[in-house]
């Protein structure tokens, strides 16, 4: 069997670390700047992600996403477009909690958006409406690649699964399935013959050809 035919890719890679997010502070909109772990962990994913050798970088432009696409921008040469378009979901009142304490103060909003129900969290807002903002600011770029080209995207936890489910056509209630993305791990999708497909989720490594029954 053959492995998956040529064409565009699309790179979504979350920041680094950062201190609020080793407190599983939540962190929004609020720009919070990496760690020293955070950057080393750019610097490693980078040395990689350069292997693909990507044709842009898009970014959002939050420093903790912002310094992360420049160290893969150091070893590429490529410079980075930032896009505010590509930021955290806005949170309101949630930006700056502990998750402990959205479950103390919040917990049964909390619930409701676990369950997959449109929840403006903090009074923030709707992962549909990230997804609006996100999805199109990405398949910009993309419509700007060849025809085999790679697009680093470096974005951020919910903002990256909103634009996934978007992309590969999922309903909203059922975005959460695609679960959460380590500091500086990556989720890659490909062009097919009815649209995107998701090859890797949560990588930390490059994606490898796909060769089976359902290629």
């Amino acid at each position: 069997m053959s492995s998956e035919p040529a064409g565009r890719r699309v790179v979504l890679w979350r920041h680094g670390q950062t201190a609020w997010n080793l407190e599983r502070r939540f962190q929004g909109t609020t720009d919070i700047a990496l760690t020293a772990e955070g950057v080393a962990q750019a610097r490693r994913a980078a040395a990689l992600l350069a292997r693909l050798r990507p044709d842009a970088i898009l970014s959002s432009d939050l420093c903790r996403t912002a310094d992360t696409a420049a160290e893969l921008a150091s070893v590429t040469g490529l410079e980075v477009t930032h896009d505010e378009a590509l930021r955290e979901t806005y949170a309101g009142v949630w930006q700056g909690l502990t998750h402990d304490e959205i479950l103390e103060k919040y917990g049964e909003q909390y619930a409701a958006w676990k369950r997959g129900e449109p929840v403006r969290r903090g009074g923030g807002e709707l992962e549909t409406e990230v997804a609006d903002r996100a999805a199109p600011a990405v398949e910009r770029a993309m419509s700007r690649l060849p025809e085999d080209g790679t697009l680093i995207v470096v974005s951020h936890g919910g903002t990256i699964r909103t634009t996934i489910g978007r992309m590969i056509g999922l309903a909203p209630g059922s975005w959460e399935a695609l679960g959460g993305l380590a500091n500086c791990s990556w989720s890659v999708l490909g062009e097919h013959e009815r649209g995107w497909r998701l090859l890797e989720h949560n990588a930390g490594s490059l994606p490898e050809p796909v060769i089976g029954d359902d290629t």
